[in-house]
């Protein structure tokens, strides 16, 4: 690869990896493996050692974490929080073992520690009392969520000594808590948790202490920030001296004479990993003497004398037992894989989606098979492969309706597409679907009215469209199971504070097809009550930037419908509001902003506004902002973290911004 390709490369890679970075260190929701993200940066890593002129200071593999989010105070750490070096298998083991050797020579041992799959923190005391916690954040500067740590009983309030000192651990969910949880928020019809981590991960950023308090976390801690004054001289006497102080420390841990012996350990957990009561993605291996860590040093990103080893993605083998159909909001006809329970990655998959017949097909999956089960990224459930060798013959194959299984109303294909989609509009599956969609964050955000609530009203009769929703009473919503006067009472105050909503809110929650929320919005922008809309021509709606053919005869369509009409007054009637309540943005004529009339795309972290604060900034100076780059657009605004939209851009010239430039044109 020559110089000109590899830097090409290296781009690709840059916007990737801070994407996928991102969205698991900042929004704890990866959307991809573990796995996928350590081959990208291995790779990135390799191009870099090849022309080292392509390493920047901005690059992934010289991060520490992602950014800390804005709902807490942002706490400086007073010692760096690094992250550590992934290994993959027993070479990548063996090389970190020949690097120390080259550094310290063979007279060195190692510490092996359970890797816990939970949330880094950072505790610190003054005069041995617990005074501030952190998140990891970037790994300079993190969240303060002290409240919430102090909510973790394994975490002492004052510890055995009047000692100043910061402690490093991790907290995590154990299993039986996280199962708890899931099982009342499933009782509630809310979503459940993917995982032990984001649960603890999204429990610690509770603005509620009596949340994170409900959740029953854990911690264990590892490392002493500063060993100072302490007179420890190695990592095994640090977590000995953390035991002493009343911290809970991992007594998995073992102190290895080489590395054939951290090998046996990995080897050991690897299968024993399932029996613990708390997830762990693998094995920490540090070399144990301090002062052989001072001599080997960090990178920017990682010190030279740790290693974090990460145990492949697991893979189970269960049995297919039937193909489940279910009808989406739009009529789209999804097939499921209804599986024999099995654990996989700290929690029971019973379903998996098989997303359309063409899958099922490539993958050659039958009714009966022996299939490999794994969830990508340790979240989602997906069907890697079958065992086709397991067959015994009985098994069935399985092909798509011809009529829809809940209304019966035959099953079309449309141009362009894979799925089989019902276009019976009055299809039940829909009208539920359409139902959970309207209350859903974000369209009408009604809280505590959800997916099981709404099917157990929707199965009652109770409700058969969203006007209906507004005529609840007490006693119909108490005669429920498992709804109490309390849920009760939060319910029909959500449901009357949702009627406050801005027009936008109610035009996405009504599910025009083609109009998502950027575009409910806009046409709330623009026509600002639902009765202009209404009455909006085809031509006055492509007028609108952003408003393509498809959609306007999708938006005229709709309101064309006698229901539709009936269904509007009700909501009137109801005293839902029909009216855009947030500012009007200025036309580009009436604008002499540099942003007047030009097309503008906002992607990646933004550290000095949030994204909504700067639309709203643009949109007000006559600017419009697009979600999707185009030959159409005239500045992108790249923020930390940009992703494909900033490949694009470059692609097709378009002019970029960084966040500063942004910052000074909304000044002038």
């Amino acid at each position: 690869m020559d110089l000109q390709t590899a830097e090409k490369k290296v781009k690709e890679l840059h916007t990737l990896l801070n994407q996928y970075n991102y969205e698991y260190h900042v929004l704890d929701k990866p959307s991809v493996p573990d796995v996928e993200y350590d081959r990208l940066v291995k790779e990135l890593n390799q191009l870099e050692e090849q022309y080292p002129e392509l390493r920047t200071p901005d690059s992934p593999t010289q991060r520490v974490g992602g950014a800390p989010l804005d709902l807490f105070e942002k706490v400086q750490h007073q010692t760096s929080m690094l992250s550590l070096g992934n290994a993959f298998n027993e070479q990548d083991l063996r090389d970190f073992d020949r690097r120390i050797r080259q550094v310290v020579g063979d007279h060195f041992s190692y510490v092996c520690e359970l890797k816990i799959d939970g949330l880094a923190v950072s505790l610190r005391y003054e005069n041995g009392l617990f005074v501030q916690g952190a998140t990891r954040g970037d790994g300079t500067v993190g969240e303060d969520i002290t409240a919430n740590l102090r909510t973790i009983r394994s975490i002492p309030l004052r510890i055995n000594d009047a000692v100043s000192i910061e402690v490093r651990g991790e907290a995590f969910m154990p299993k039986s808590s996280f199962e708890a949880l899931n099982k009342v928020k499933e009782e509630k019809g809310e979503e459940p948790f993917a995982n032990p981590r984001n649960a603890a991960a999204g429990s610690l950023r509770q603005l509620d202490p009596r949340i994170a308090a409900s959740r029953n976390l854990d911690i264990f801690l590892y490392n002493i920030a500063d060993v100072g004054e302490t007179g420890v001289v190695s990592h095994s006497e640090g977590l000995d001296l953390l035991d002493k102080l009343g911290f809970k420390t991992n007594k998995e841990r073992r102190r290895c004479a080489n590395i054939e012996e951290v090998l046996q350990y990995v080897e050991g957990w690897g299968e024993k990993r399932p029996s613990l009561p708390y997830d762990i993605d693998g094995i920490v291996i540090k070399v144990d003497s301090l002062e052989q860590q001072q001599e080997l040093g960090t990178t920017a990103k990682s010190p030279r004398w740790a290693i974090a080893y990460k145990f492949p993605a697991e893979e189970v083998v269960t049995t297919l037992k039937a193909i489940e159909l279910s009808v989406g909001r739009t009529g789209v006809v999804t097939p499921t894989a209804i599986l024999e329970p099995v654990r996989v990655a700290g929690t029971t998959v019973q379903r998996a989606s098989l997303h359309n017949e063409d899958l099922i097909r490539e993958k050659d999956i039958k009714i009966g098979d022996q299939v490999v089960i794994k969830k990508a990224g340790d979240i989602i459930p997906e069907v890697v492969n079958v065992l086709a060798d397991k067959r015994t013959g009985d098994e069935l194959d399985f092909h798509m309706p011809t009529h829809c299984p809940e209304c019966e109303s035959e099953l079309v294909r449309l141009d362009g597409e894979v799925a089989l989609r019902c276009i019976n509009p009055k299809c039940p599956a829909q009208i539920r679907e359409g139902l959970i969609h309207f209350v859903s964050r974000d369209a009408m955000n009604i809280d505590g009215l959800g997916e099981k609530v709404i099917s157990q009203l929707f199965a009652e009769q109770l409700i058969n469209d969203v006007a209906d929703i507004y005529s609840l009473t007490k006693e119909q919503l108490l005669g429920l199971e498992r709804m109490g006067e309390k849920s009760v009472n939060n319910l029909l105050t959500a449901i009357e504070a949702s009627k406050a909503n801005s027009l936008e809110k109610l035009l996405f929650g009504l599910g025009i097809r083609h109009v998502g929320a950027k575009a409910a919005k806009t046409l709330a922008q623009q026509f600002e009550t639902m009765d202009s809309l209404a009455d909006a021509t085809k031509e006055q709606l492509i007028a609108i930037n952003e408003i393509g053919e498809k959609m306007a005869d999708s938006i005229v369509s709709f309101f064309e419908l006698e229901e539709v009409s009936e269904l509007i007054n009700e909501l009137k009637l109801a005293g839902v509001n029909t009216a855009y309540k947030g500012p009007k943005p200025v036309s580009a004529a009436e604008s002499s902003s540099i942003f007047a009339g030009k097309t503008i795309v906002l992607t990646g972290k933004l550290e000095q506004l949030t994204r909504n604060e700067a639309k709203e900034k643009i949109e007000a100076l006559g600017g419009n902002v697009s979600g999707s780059v185009s030959k159409k657009t005239d500045i992108l605004i790249a923020g930390e973290d940009a992703g494909s939209k900033l490949t694009k851009a470059q692609d097709l010239g378009i002019e970029i911004w960084n966040e500063e430039r942004l910052v000074e044109e909304l000044k002038d």
